[in-house]
């Protein structure tokens, strides 16, 4: 039987790969700048007028628990779709779009390198790539988090 594919974009964090389901993602941005918003959490950078939407844009970095970094000139921003919601997610880089098969995809386990396990849907063993992390773009905000950032970009 053959495993089914899925699109994954592939993005860095902190020199590590991580793939996202490129269904989630609406379009990869420049990193421009951002309106900083006061009383929102930390990984809450604040918005952006993309295309005449008020975009919530997110430190995915910052949001994982790892440490922030001034942006380069490979920082990008994935604009993506998180529960209905569009918020846009600040990354090292994006590098690539590969498929990935079913086959390849294992659980993660508890612990994956710093990041805590909830964002992360799976691991890819890939042949030319070695293992890359999945994330569940879906698990990045919590329902509080999302009215958090629903109520920033209707205001």
């Amino acid at each position: 039987m053959v495993g089914t594919i899925t699109k994954s974009i592939i993005l860095k964090l902190n020199n590590q790969e991580y793939g996202a389901n490129i269904e989630q993602i609406r379009s990869i941005e420049r990193l421009e700048e951002i309106v900083s918003l006061p009383q929102t959490s930390d990984f809450i950078k604040g918005i952006i007028n993309l295309r005449d939407n008020v975009t919530p844009i997110i430190d995915l970095r910052t949001r994982l628990g790892m440490e922030e970094t001034e942006p380069t000139e490979q920082t990008r921003v994935l604009i993506a779709n998180v529960r209905d919601v569009q918020v846009g997610l600040i990354v090292d880089e994006a590098t690539d779009v590969i498929d990935i098969s079913s086959e390849v995809v294992e659980d993660a386990p508890d612990l994956v390198k710093g990041v805590d396990y909830k964002y992360i849907k799976g691991v890819a063993k890939l042949v030319d790539r070695g293992m890359l992390l999945l994330l569940d773009l879906d698990y990045v905000l919590s329902m509080d988090e999302i009215n958090e950032v629903q109520q920033v970009a209707d205001e």
